[in-house]
């Protein structure tokens, strides 16, 4: 096992690194009164000090993606996909290191922070395949010998601030579809997460410098929620996509919203399984077993609820518990271990006030429950019996903690599972065909991803990625996501000699 020195010179780190860069070599040489530091959560021990970035460097950077997007823009999007694919093969030499360097800044298994740079790699090459298909509509005109057409074009700079459970891969759904539809991006990762982002964006200066290019991908590192709130009032970046809490989300939406500029909004979630009387126990355990507790229970998609059906409780129950008591919990860099820490001491300290709180509502903790001493910030997955309709059940709690409950028929699980603000993702465990299908209908799941005999967590990128109510209804990665980088444009070429107008008006002789 490599260790974090070698982890750090092998991606090309210093000790001390600057947070704001526009590619090409350029890295801000600005001072600053403190420092960033990048904790490792499987220790409490610094990493390395980033020097976090300042208004003029931010100033700098939106300035060098407004005039590469002058340039950019004009290249022909095939060509845009060539550099994705060079960046794409860079990550491919670099995964390694990389995921281990995901490992050690956030607390991801080594097997997931591997899985999340692959995420990267094929969203590089599904952003390859899609520059030659950012394709328009051709309508046919009311009027004679008109032709009606759209085209798509380059929106502009975007930015895109990303949270810590994902530090690289979420930038990478955005970065890769922006740069082949012709937008530049200012990226601001989360700060607890800065040496994954320093990371990769020296992996892109390097592919950008061979290329003669700059300013296509930046970076803009910093803490300060003035700066970053600059970021998102700034009306010369047209997007602004945004991956985090509910509150802070609604804040982006108000700020942007106040400028007619658009937002991608990546939420919340509070996303249930399902597992009916007729299911496949073996499938269903796995999924939620995964699902609960990958990444410390601290995605998105984590499952966070359990409904199960009364006939099948007991069984799922027992088979549940002693899945939870063989999960391997330790440095996440180790082999053989299945969950990582938490972030930092922070949520720790939701995950026992979250708890305290169930058991307050009469909730029954059935595994786990517990801080496990020891450096670095580890607790034991968690499965409490609870009741849907608690505040604490309501709610997201970024913790390893899953919710179990029962219910009588499909209508009953439906209802539960929809009865909650956030919308994001779902599952239903079932061998039965009308049941998929109604969990998959216009009154079943009320989620932007549903799923039949497969967990919440794990999206491919092919699919559109995103939710619904308070997670924002934001679409990012594959199938059509690529419009909410471009903008639309309606044509009509009239080549009759004539000038009729449409629904018959006539204006004058």
């Amino acid at each position: 096992m490599k260790q974090p020195l070698e982890i750090v010179t092998e991606l090309g780190l210093g000790a001390v690194n600057p947070g704001a860069s526009t590619g090409a070599g350029w890295w801000s040489s600005a001072s600053a009164a403190s420092t960033l530091e990048s904790v490792n959560p499987a220790t409490g021990d610094m990493i390395a000090r980033v020097t976090p970035a300042t208004a003029a460097d931010f100033e700098r950077v939106v300035g060098d993606a407004q005039r590469s997007f002058a340039r950019w823009r004009l290249v022909p999007a095939p060509k845009r996909g060539e550099v994705i694919r060079l960046i794409g093969q860079a990550l491919r030499e670099k995964k390694a290191a990389l995921g281990s360097l995901v490992s050690m800044e956030v607390g991801k298994i080594k097997a997931e922070g591997d899985g999340e740079v692959q995420e990267m790699i094929d969203m590089a090459d599904f952003a390859v395949g899609q520059s030659r298909m950012l394709y328009g509509q051709t309508m046919h005109s009311e009027r004679p010998r008109h032709r009606m057409y759209e085209q798509w074009h380059p929106l502009g700079p975007i930015g895109v601030i990303t949270a810590f459970n994902f530090p690289v891969a979420v930038w990478a759904w955005n970065a890769f579809i922006a740069a082949i539809a012709g937008d530049p991006t200012i990226w601001k990762p989360s700060p607890k997460a800065p040496l994954c982002a320093i990371a990769v964006q020296r992996i892109c200066n390097h592919v950008m410098e061979q290329q003669g290019l700059s300013g296509i991908f930046s970076l803009f590192i910093t803490d300060r929620t003035d700066l970053a709130e600059t970021m998102v009032r700034d009306g010369r970046l047209p997007l602004i996509s945004f991956t985090g809490s509910v509150p802070v989300g609604r804040q982006v939406a108000r700020v942007v919203g106040e400028r007619l500029g658009r937002t991608l909004l990546e939420l919340s979630g509070n996303n249930a399984v399902i597992v009916d009387e007729t299911a496949d126990l073996d499938l269903a355990i796995r999924a939620i077993v995964f699902g609960a507790v990958g990444t410390a229970g601290q995605r998105c998609t984590t499952t966070r609820r359990l409904f199960v059906q009364e006939t099948r409780y007991g069984e799922l129950v027992s088979r549940l518990v002693s899945a939870y008591r063989q999960v391997q919990i330790g440095d996440p860099l180790k082999p053989g271990m299945l969950m990582g820490p938490l972030i930092d001491q922070a949520a720790v300290q939701t995950y026992r006030e979250s708890l305290e709180e169930i058991q307050k509502e009469g909730g029954e903790i059935l595994c786990g429950g517990h801080v496990l001493p020891g450096p670095g910030y580890f607790v034991e997955p968690t499965i409490v019996r609870a009741q849907n309709r608690w505040p604490v059940v309501q709610r997201e709690t970024f913790a390893p903690i899953l919710y179990l409950m029962t219910y009588k028929t499909l209508d009953d699980a439906i209802a539960m599972q929809n009865d909650v603000p956030q919308g994001l993702s779902s599952a239903l465990f079932t061998n039965h065909i009308r049941h998929s299908e109604q969990f998959l209908s216009a009154v079943g799941s009320d989620c932007g991803i549903a799923n039949i005999n497969i967990g919440t967590s794990g999206a491919e990128i092919g699919g559109a990625f995103g939710g619904e109510k308070t997670t924002g209804g934001g679409r990012e990665a594959g199938s059509d996501a690529w419009k909410s980088y471009m903008r639309r444009q309606t044509n009509t070429i009239n080549w009759s000699g004539e000038l009729p107008l449409a629904q018959g008006i006539q204006f004058g002789s």
